[in-house]
């Protein structure tokens, strides 16, 4: 399969993705791999990759999730990264291959539009990278034309952002000095998307697929520093994103999210509650 030209459907994301939020999900690489990994490990567990298998892997990004799956399936297997961000895919390129790993590689590519080939896969994995579908249904009809006929899928979504304290608890502290925020569509491309598993059934029955579980998954996520946690706090996630519409208020919210984090510093680092909808679909 060679690297696909990405399609307008998503051109809004391609572009979001590839200015500064993605060069940003690429400078934090490490500290966002380690805070939401026990989120993907999950996820993985679910999946259940076998040695051998030909494995998707979808919105890669850095790429710890794809390699995390080449070291599974072994020499024998193949796992394909797909994400729309170049920024992230160098840096997945540029990573070390675990001992023993079977062979992977990235693409710039939009899983929605892309011709990601016919009974192709044996699995189709996703941390995180399938919230932002200008389309989800024709999205996943892709991905389910891309699975082999007893293939299987698995991804992490986020629950609601009232569930995940660790997205909530600093922009509320900031809220006071920012400019008031208007309400987003629930089901615009987003981060919370995928919040309403009723929507999410609808959407894998209408792409194709018929035995769907949807299930909580409650984790503490991070592990950073205290400021080292504030500095990704003002750089990704809904504080993020108003901050970097009012950059100058950064200043002016710092001691106010400082006071908030720091009742979650443990010795192990900060630590907050996460809470998600592992899917699994076949």
């Amino acid at each position: 399969m060679s690297e696909t030209v990405i399609q307008a459907a998503n051109a809004a994301q391609v572009d979001y993705w590839n200015a500064s939020v993605g060069h940003t999900w690429a400078r934090f690489q490490a500290q966002l791999d380690r805070q939401i990994a026990p989120l993907g490990q999950e996820t993985l567990r679910v999946l259940a990759p076998r040695v051998g298998e030909r494995i998707l892997d979808v919105g890669c990004g850095c790429g710890q999730t794809t390699l995390d799956l080449a070291a599974r399936v072994g020499g024998a297997g193949h796992v394909t990264g797909v994400d729309i961000s170049e920024p992230m895919l160098e840096v997945a390129r540029a990573r070390a291959r675990p001992a023993g790993a079977g062979p992977a590689d990235f693409l710039r590519s939009d899983a929605q539009t892309a011709d990601l080939g016919e009974g192709a896969f044996d699995g189709v994995f996703s941390r995180f990278g399938v919230m932002f579908f200008s389309d989800p249904a024709a999205a996943f009809a892709n991905l389910r034309k891309a699975l082999k006929r007893e293939g299987r899928l698995a991804f992490v979504c986020w629950r609601p952002y009232a569930e995940n304290l660790w997205m909530r608890a600093p922009m509320e502290a900031a809220q006071p000095f920012l400019p008031p925020i208007q309400p987003a569509d629930p089901t615009a491309p987003g981060p919370f998307a995928f919040a309403d598993p009723q929507r999410v059934q609808a959407i894998l029955r209408t792409a194709g697929f018929d035995q769907i579980s949807i299930t909580p998954f409650d984790a503490m996520i991070g592990g950073g520093a205290l400021e080292e946690t504030i500095d990704l706090t003002f750089r990704v996630g809904p504080l993020g994103s108003a901050l970097r519409e009012a950059p100058d208020l950064a200043p002016t919210v710092r001691e106010a999210v400082r006071a908030c984090l720091s009742q979650y510093d443990t010795p192990e680092g900060v630590l907050m509650p996460a809470a998600v909808w592992i899917v699994h679909a076949a």
